[in-house]
């Protein structure tokens, strides 16, 4: 009798080969820095499975990885102890899935180590096949990480795998599958290749414009409600450019440790209160920091200074906001308080430049996420830089761009961009997260990853970012071009005569010690923290630290929905060094 309840195994082989390198925390620096050094790194995997059906129904689809790595890093070949490979995982972005893999093993010295890789399998603009299904990107951990602790791991050893057009051809003679006849066999390959081929037609295949999700309020627009226990008080304050700003004070009892916190551009106060999950003020809160205040300045959705064209700059931020704020601080906490910062994207940028341009003082530590004093964008972002402006103030007539613009009323010049821009973004159903990505940088998405938010997050971030005047792009752009180093926007402006032109000048003079956050895998703002935290190193040795998150990108470091975990930890950690 036969038995109907055989299982069908199936294998392959597998061989990517590439460069690692020690004490680097972005991809490609990694690959580059290992390639120069010699750092040659592969492995040799046979991808097997004892069950086809269940591979192919789980939704892990979910192999053994048996085989051997071989590096210098790890002295030599080393057999994997234990290996996990999954194909096609389905992401939180609707058009991308993950080919990832964990492998633990012990290098020569004893040491264990786990490597994890990721392919990204999303089909963006232009011809990228190949180029996702053939590159890994790889970090090695000490210890044996697991997928959840990654986030919260330090990296070891970083770079990109390939697998070479030779090998992917052998690799394609090594898939076999068990069967009581060879046409058993061919059939159990056939229903891989199947399954693969359709995984791949699935995700390049030309696709419609998404449609639009729905949206219907689930947070009220500007609540405190995600604060609780702390008494709750608003600071209006006024630059020195006469516009009116306010903070607003969270406090529980008075401290001699006070944290302000500053957001990014079009961001406010909004993205450290958030009620969805624990947020950054309750977290300080709860962790002995019993002051918190947070920045509403003329970058704040909650004032209307962007929905207008404009022509202020990151120094009026750093000369008139960022000076007015701390002095209404510390006219509040007493002389003694220590004033400790956090600041993100252009709050951290500017806040960066008043201190290193010396027009704050009197700072105890300063946290800054995804960019400091080195702004670094990809190309296709720098190429924007140059046309959004010419093209939003002369082009299209917009005073600013909107991330709300596809579900205006009526139609117009802005609506027609957005619904022109959601074509290209297959990432989700939110045509304000596409506005997003489209006012901030070059990605799918690219101010956060969609894994690391919680829903209620998402579906609202058009009210946590809102419009944004163009003006700001110009000044990045320059700075970009300046050897990706912040500098004066309008240095024969005599406004301005009271900062430098180059905000890296007086850096060896500047004892505030900084925590530069990166967010590994930051589509933004790339690895700006990263080359920043390199410069200050060789200006002043040791005073500054670097903190790169793995699996995180660029405002889920503040705002995702595990960061309390995660992230915020971290935060503290260096807070608590600069308590005295």
């Amino acid at each position: 009798m036969t038995d109907t309840t055989a299982k069908t195994s199936f294998e392959f082989t597998e061989e990517m080969k590439g460069y690692l390198s020690p004490g680097q925390t972005a991809f490609q620096d990694g690959y580059d820095q290992g390639k120069t050094d010699g750092h040659y790194f592969m492995f040799h995997l046979t991808i097997q499975s004892d069950d086809l059906d269940t591979f192919l129904n789980n939704d892990r689809h979910q192999a053994a990885a048996i085989g051997w790595v071989e590096g210098d890093l790890v002295g030599g070949r080393r057999t994997v102890d234990q290996g996990v490979f999954n194909l096609f995982v389905d992401s939180a972005d609707a058009n991308r899935k993950q080919m990832l893999y964990r492998l633990f093993f012990t290098d020569s010295n004893g040491q264990k180590l786990t490597l994890s890789g990721a392919k990204q399998i999303q089909n963006n603009v232009g011809p990228d096949l190949w180029a996702d299904t053939t590159t890994l990107f790889t970090n090695l951990f000490k210890g044996h990480v697991e997928a959840e602790q990654e986030a919260k791991a330090k990296v070891y050893a970083t770079g990109i795998l390939h697998i070479e057009i030779m090998d992917f051809a052998k690799q394609l003679t090594t898939i076999r599958a068990s069967g009581d006849s060879v046409a058993d066999r061919l059939h159990a390959v056939e229903r891989f290749g199947g399954f693969f081929l359709g995984a791949l037609w699935e995700t390049y295949k030309p696709a419609l414009t998404p449609k639009m999700g729905a949206f219907v309020r689930e947070i009220p627009l500007y609540t405190l409600e995600g604060v609780k226990d702390a008494e709750v008080s608003t600071h209006p304050f006024t630059a020195a450019d006469r516009l009116g700003l306010s903070l607003l004070r969270f406090q529980r009892a008075p401290s001699k440790d006070v944290v302000v916190l500053i957001p990014g551009l079009t961001a406010a106060s909004d993205m450290f209160i958030m009620p969805e999950h624990y947020n950054l003020a309750s977290y300080l809160l709860d962790q002995g920091f019993t002051d918190v205040w947070t920045l509403d300045g003329r970058i704040s959705n909650r004032y209307s200074y962007n929905l207008q064209r404009h022509r202020y700059n990151v120094d009026d931020l750093a000369l008139y906001d960022m000076p007015a704020a701390i002095s209404t601080v510390r006219q509040a906490v007493g002389p003694d308080a220590r004033i400790h910062v956090i600041s993100h994207c252009f709050g951290a940028l500017a806040f960066s430049m008043s201190l290193f341009g010396k027009a704050v003082t009197g700072i105890r530590s300063l946290i800054a996420n995804g960019v400091s004093l080195t702004p670094c964008v990809p190309l296709p972002a720098k190429i924007k830089l140059y046309l959004g402006p010419l093209a939003a103030d002369y082009i299209l007539g917009v005073d600013y761009l909107n991330p709300h613009w596809r579900r205006d009323p009526g139609f117009g010049a802005g609506k027609l961009l957005a619904m022109a821009i959601s074509a290209f973004h297959h990432e989700c159903d939110s045509p304000e997260c596409h506005m997003l990505s489209f006012m901030w940088g070059w990605g799918f998405p690219v101010l956060y990853k969609h894994e690391n938010l919680h829903d209620v997050t998402h579906r609202r971030c058009g009210d946590l970012f809102g419009g944004s005047g163009v003006n700001y792009y110009r000044h990045v752009l320059k700075m970009v071009n300046a050897g990706n180093t912040a500098v004066k926007y309008l240095p024969n402006e005599p406004r301005y005569r009271s900062l430098p032109d180059n905000y890296l000048a007086d850096a060896a003079d500047i004892q505030t010690p900084c925590l530069l956050v990166a967010g590994q895998d930051n589509a933004l703002f790339r690895d700006s923290n990263i080359v920043c935290h390199q410069r200050l190193e060789k200006i002043a040795p040791g005073r500054h630290e670097l903190a790169v998150i793995p699996d995180y990108g660029h405002a889920d470091v503040i705002m995702g929905k595990n960061a309390a975990q995660d992230v915020f930890p971290r935060f503290v950690e260096f807070l608590n060094k600069h308590r005295n």
